[in-house]
């Protein structure tokens, strides 16, 4: 069995540790009815997760992961979107199962926790707040804390940075193909969770470190 012992623990929100999509859901059904469209439904924005809110409203405007976008439309859309989800940020949101007790565990062994996100961070700081694991973390890198967020290692880099810690005792904790790209750009181990928005492909395709199903379960490889 795989041990590790990293003296520091990057960990991603959407995804990771929340399941923000019936909020980003909401969200995006709400625009396309002000937009005089037809809705999309939380099944298929859980496709779209995991890139930042820009692109979100640019999948949900092309109905495609990487379609070209009207940028009259994409205009009109951005601040519509910002608006709806500043005012529902959380109220449908929920830890997944095994968090709290996979947050508890890791400081109690005395790990240095923080945040990763490509989450503005306007919406990153009320979400951990509402579901109160804010206090859980020594730094909190939302998508525009910096020049450059995931796939792009800098996030991690600056962490490892801010802490004093060697990259290759670093270690993330996400669910998507840009945490692995990151954590990999950047010396990090990679752990993924299997539960997480990866586009609806399988995380195990792009061989993190490990993949798990539940925090809960980091007793056993930590």
């Amino acid at each position: 069995m795989k041990k590790f012992n990293p003296k520091l623990i990057m960990i991603d929100v959407d995804g990771t540790l929340v399941d923000s999509v019936p909020d980003l859901a909401y969200c995006v059904d709400e625009l396309m009815v002000t937009m005089g469209r037809e809705k999309w439904g939380e099944a298929q924005v859980r496709h779209w997760v995991g890139n930042g809110v820009p692109k979100l409203v640019e999948r949900a405007l092309t109905g495609e992961l990487e379609g070209r976008v009207n940028k009259d439309d994409y205009g009109k859309a951005y601040p519509i979107f910002l608006d709806l989800y500043t005012k529902n940020t959380s109220g449908r949101s929920s830890l997944y199962p095994g968090v709290r007790e996979g947050l508890d565990y890791m400081k109690a062994q005395g790990y240095t926790l923080g945040c990763v996100t490509n989450k503005a961070e306007q919406f990153t700081l009320p979400i951990l707040k509402d579901l109160g694991i804010f206090d859980e973390f020594g730094i909190v890198i939302s998508g525009d804390t910096l020049a450059k967020k995931k796939p792009d290692p800098l996030p991690l880099l600056h962490a490892a940075k801010f802490f004093g810690v060697n990259p290759k005792d670093a270690m993330m904790l996400g669910d998507s193909i840009s945490d692995v790209k990151a954590s990999r750009a950047a010396g990090f181990g990679i752990i993924c969770m299997s539960y997480g928005y990866n586009h609806g492909n399988d995380i195990r395709d792009t061989n993190p470190d490990l993949v798990i199903d539940s925090m809960v379960e980091l007793k056993d490889y930590l």
